[in-house]
């Protein structure tokens, strides 16, 4: 009887492109998130302050 052939993984060696733009992408994608978040919360911060400025709001809480 012949012997059966067994398919084995090849090890390769690491796609260095491949992780490169894969590490990009994420990157760029996570500090775009992070960005987004500052820039919200500074224009909360920016809102706050004018209207604390403008008597509009106050810190003090009324009696």
């Amino acid at each position: 009887m012949a012997g059966h052939k067994i398919a084995h993984a090849t090890l390769k060696g690491p796609n260095i492109v491949k992780e490169k733009t894969i590490g990009l992408v994420l990157g760029l994608a996570t500090g775009g998130l992070w960005k987004m978040h500052h820039w919200n919360e500074q224009r909360k911060l920016r809102t706050f302050y004018n209207l604390l400025e403008n008597d509009e709001i106050s810190v003090v809480a009324e009696e």
